[in-house]
């Protein structure tokens, strides 16, 4: 079992605690005494950096939210000088101003660390040729895992994303035993290699793939391997806190948070109340040295649980469960909360379709509709009335039994919905609220 750090990794838990709460009560005191903005936020909180004398006195702290970095555009939030930054990130955003995120030397290098642990811990290392698939550029993906990857001393492949085709014949070309990519372009990847009659299984080098920025599903993960014959890591970070940071180690059970990096809390996501390890709610980080955009309590909208259990593999780190889905993602139909994951899963568990859907949601007159399109796989297509019918009732029978509300199901032809290269768009929300 490979360790980047066990000096760090392998800390008992009671040192590692200690060791948050020391750079805990430095930002906190940093953060005070130099930025208006936490300064002010503190204040409306009547709390003082004296108040916080143990990691529990975090949620004496106030929340930080998306909205704070949009209404603070570009970079009213920063703490560290403009000469000291060396890189700007940018988020998509999909309404008013994007995120930017600003980067100093230091805050690179704790990124790449974080990064080189978590491939690490994904079993790469020296020798692996890694093609990175993430978009390169204002989106954190690319860069962060191919300075990652570098790190660990692996070859890099920076691909980016588009022209499928010519990533794959690279694959064979380059002999590529490592991708880091979302995993719907993973299966998009697999679709279109065999197409050009290549099986990424048996034609090529490829051993691990490393997955993420949008949900995906336990099931997905068990066909993606199975048919590419592959270990498929979940990896985990958001734009906000620096980029993808955090992986599951090779006993594939949660995703380690580094805790000298970052403290992690799961809130409910109505009262803001702290809740226990094992139970699900949505997931608060601090991120302990980041320097040009400290973050305090930011409420990131993911809904997972805590483990802080020590793992088989020997970190004491916690862990995070896989993502559910997002609380601003969540769709609420006829009073039942409904996650586009949980519908994946159900979906690649009846063998006659495939992973590929679309779920339209709508109103009529009061009531609230939701419509699930998904593809036939190619051996189930019939011209058959009867067998589609047959299909059809399969899927929105275990639909409604996974999401306890009815669904419409809607079959389409193979290779009719969208494919992505980036993150899946899922949902499309036609109800006026």
């Amino acid at each position: 079992m490979k360790i980047w750090d066990p000096r760090i990794e392998e800390m008992p838990a009671a040192d590692l605690k200690k060791l948050q709460y020391r750079h805990l009560k430095t930002l906190v005191y940093r953060l005070y005494s130099f930025s208006e903005f936490y300064h002010r936020r503190m204040d409306e909180q009547k709390v003082h950096p004296d108040d916080i004398r143990s990691l529990a006195d975090i949620t004496k702290l106030p929340f930080m939210y998306k909205s704070d970095l949009r209404d603070n555009y570009p970079n009213r939030i920063f703490t560290a000088p403009q000469e000291e930054l060396v890189r700007y990130h940018v988020s998509s955003g999909t309404t008013g101003k994007p995120t930017v995120v600003g980067y100093t030397q230091k805050d690179l290098d704790i990124w790449t660390t974080s990064l080189a642990r978590a491939l690490t811990a994904a079993g790469l290392g020296r020798g692996d040729i890694m093609q990175v698939s993430y978009g390169y550029g204002l989106f954190t993906g690319g860069l962060g895992l191919h300075y990652g990857a570098e790190k660990i001393g692996a070859t890099v492949v920076p691909t980016s994303v588009g022209n499928t085709e010519r990533q794959i014949e690279l694959m064979q070309d380059l002999s590529v035993t490592a991708i880091a990519c979302t995993p719907s372009y993973m299966v998009h990847l697999g679709e279109t290699a065999e197409k050009m009659g290549i099986s990424i299984k048996n034609d090529t080098n490829l051993k691990t793939a490393v997955l993420g920025a949008e949900p995906w599903s336990e099931t997905m993960r068990q066909r993606i391997q199975e048919q590419m014959g592959i270990s498929a890591y979940n990896i985990y970070g958001t734009s906000e806190l620096s980029g993808p940071m955090f992986t599951e180690c090779a006993e594939q059970n949660g995703i380690h948070i580094w805790g000298d990096i970052a403290y992690t809390e799961i809130i409910d996501p109505e009262t803001g109340e702290q809740l226990p390890p094992g139970e699900k709610g949505e997931l608060v980080m601090t991120i302990l040295q980041k320097e040009a955009l400290p973050m305090i309590r930011f409420r990131i909208g993911d809904i997972t649980s805590l483990d802080e259990s020590v793992c088989p593999c020997g970190r004491t780190h916690p862990r995070i469960e896989r993502i559910q889905g997002r609380v601003d993602d969540m769709l609420i139909i006829r009073g039942i909360n409904v996650f586009p994951s949980q519908v994946e899963h159900a979906l690649l568990g009846i063998p006659e379709v495939s992973g590929h859907f679309q779920i339209i949601v709508d109103r009529k007159g009061a009531l609230d509709t939701m419509l699930v399109q998904v593809e036939l796989n190619p051996d189930s297509f019939s011209d058959k009335v009867s067998d589609i019918m047959d299909i059809r009732n399969k899927v929105s029978h275990l639909l409604k039994n996974q999401l306890n509300v009815a669904a419409g199901v809607e079959l389409v032809a193979p290779g009719a919905l969208p494919r992505f290269e980036g993150k899946a768009k899922r949902v499309t929300d036609r109800r006026v609220m």
